[in-house]
């Protein structure tokens, strides 16, 4: 397997002036991609979601990829997955997006997808980080990209959006409130579900560039359950900062996770006829989930955490179901990416069909209890792999006996070590999972010490 330099397992991210996300290395970022990705000729879209250090960052990479030659196509904030179907649409070499996803707005990244709207293969990374090696040349006068920006991209969008719902029902009748996390969907997602008919209340559609994902989104649903129960809305849709995840909260105010929202579309997929191949979740998804889809006679598969090993997955097996807990969920029958919006359509059309309330449908999925406690990580290490971490998982592991799992790995998007554990018992699931968090935050304290 070959060790990235500076790719991660979503692209490029970290805190705004430290380490690669700085002006100077996005410029040289978008010389390099451009050099690798537009040797046809094709031109690359650059889409952001609104974080204020999102204009800086624009301009670095608009002036990398032109300087490599490359002609380039503005979008401006937009969601993650709408930056993916119109890199296909638009028939383009590449789409970049500036994102940080989830996280403050101090973090910033960068996304990229292939001419197929699919995340860059590895071959490609290791040839853009091989290109980042070299001393920048910029190109003869005559030959320097041009940036053109697209006025109309979210319209395009959100006509795409409505395209997957279908055309014989509409949410007539349905009161929602959209929480657009103060992110890249403030402008698409209301309007999607408010042309389809339901009456909408947002919440996070306000972006300034700071308050991005701040006390809002999937990540902090609170608000959106005060309000829906408040407003007596029917259901509350959490989008996080750029849109590829998806929570939602059922009329009673309780939240309902990926892997119910998964079931909500599956059992819809199974009613109509279209279901095809195994669920795809990750080692994160809940043992009831799993247990929920065997009682449907759907088949379950488990992979590594991250939604491009649920994608590889799914190709492989020639399904179309995918997702996590934390809300990213791929319908590949509709969409080549994690799409927050259309997800959300799907559940929705999926309730719709079925007859059934958001809570009916989830009292179906019977939820062990799970606890995940994220310990913070200042420096690169391999905790997992450190003795006392080892000896520690392996007696927690005996405690649990068969009665649960336990999952131990660090972040792929965040500096932290995540501990999850789940089993039958709550109070044994909490003990456990502390115990095992406290080892790990010693040993990181000892090495930082040391």
């Amino acid at each position: 397997m070959t060790t990235r330099r500076y790719f991660g397992t979503d692209g490029i991210r970290g805190r705004v002036g430290d380490g690669l996300i700085t002006p100077d290395f996005v410029l040289k970022l978008g010389w390099a991609s451009g050099r690798v990705l537009g040797r046809g000729g094709g031109k690359i879209l650059i889409g952001k979601d609104t974080r204020i250090s999102g204009y800086m960052f624009e301009s670095a990479l608009e002036a990398g990829l032109v300087a490599a030659g490359v002609n380039i196509r503005l979008l401006g904030p937009m969601a993650t997955p709408g930056v993916a179907y119109l890199t296909r649409t638009f028939r383009a070499a590449a789409g970049i997006v500036i994102t940080a996803s989830h996280n403050p707005y101090q973090d910033n990244g960068i996304k990229f997808f292939s001419p197929d709207g699919d995340k860059l293969p590895d071959a490609i990374e290791a040839a853009i980080e091989a290109e980042i090696e070299q001393p920048l040349r910029t190109v003869e006068s005559a030959a320097i990209g041009k940036a053109k920006r697209i006025d109309d991209a979210n319209g395009r969008y959100i006509e795409f959006c409505k395209s997957t719902f279908p055309a014989s029902i509409d949410l007539q009748g349905l009161k929602l409130v959209v929480d657009c996390a103060h992110g890249a969907t403030y402008q698409s997602a209301p309007q999607v579900f408010e042309e389809l008919g339901a009456e909408v209340l947002t919440l996070g559609a306000e972006p300034d560039g700071f308050n991005i994902n701040r006390d809002v989104g999937s990540t902090h649903p609170q608000a959106l359950q005060r309000m829906v129960v408040e407003a007596g809305a029917d259901l509350g849709i959490a989008f996080d900062g750029d849109g590829d995840r998806v929570l939602m909260v059922d009329g009673k105010g309780q939240l309902v996770d990926g892997d119910r929202l998964l079931y909500v579309v599956t059992k819809d997929r199974l009613a109509e006829g279209t279901m095809r191949g195994e669920v795809v979740g990750t080692l994160m998804s809940n043992l009831g989930f799993e247990h929920a889809l065997r009682r449907l006679g759907v088949g379950f598969a488990r992979v590594k955490v991250g939604d491009r090993y649920i994608m590889e997955h799914l190709k492989r097996a020639d399904g179309i179901l995918g997702g996590e807990p934390s809300g990213h969920l791929i319908c590949r029958d509709r969409a080549s990416t994690g799409d927050g919006i259309i997800a959300a359509l799907q559940v929705l059309a999926g309730l719709r069909r079925l007859g059934l309330s958001l809570d009916e449908v989830c009292a179906e999925v019977e939820s062990y209890p799970q606890i995940l406690i994220n310990v913070p990580l200042h420096a690169r290490l391999d905790v997992v792999g450190l003795p006392a971490v080892r000896a520690a998982l392996a007696s927690a592991e005996h405690a649990l006996g068969g009665r649960g799992r336990i999952l131990l790995r660090p972040s792929g998007t965040e500096p932290l070590v995540r501990v999850m554990v789940e089993g039958v018992d709550a109070d044994e699931v909490q003990r456990v999972a502390e115990q095992l968090a406290g080892v790990v935050r010693e040993q990181i304290a000892d090495q930082a010490r040391g």
